[in-house]
C-alpha cells in the first residue's frame, strides 16, 4: 500500500479492513518489528517509537 521512513529505516504500510486498523513492518532488518493505529497519525507514531526501541538494542 505504501511505505513510510523515520531515521533512515523504512518502513510498510498497510491496511486491515476485517480489523479497521492500519500495520506494518520496518523493513530491511534482522528479524520482525512491527508497528500498528487505528489512524495514519497512529501509525506513524508507533513507527515512530518502533524505530526507536529497535535503536536501543
Amino acid at each position: 500500500m505504501g511505505m513510510m521512513e523515520y531515521k533512515g529505516y523504512v518502513g510498510s504500510i498497510e491496511f486491515s479492513e476485517e480489523d479497521n486498523v492500519f500495520y506494518g513492518k520496518i523493513q530491511n532488518v534482522s528479524g520482525l518489528i512491527s508497528y500498528e493505529g487505528e489512524t495514519e497519525r497512529d501509525l506513524y507514531v508507533d513507527f515512530c517509537g518502533a524505530v526507536e526501541a529497535f535503536l536501543t538494542l
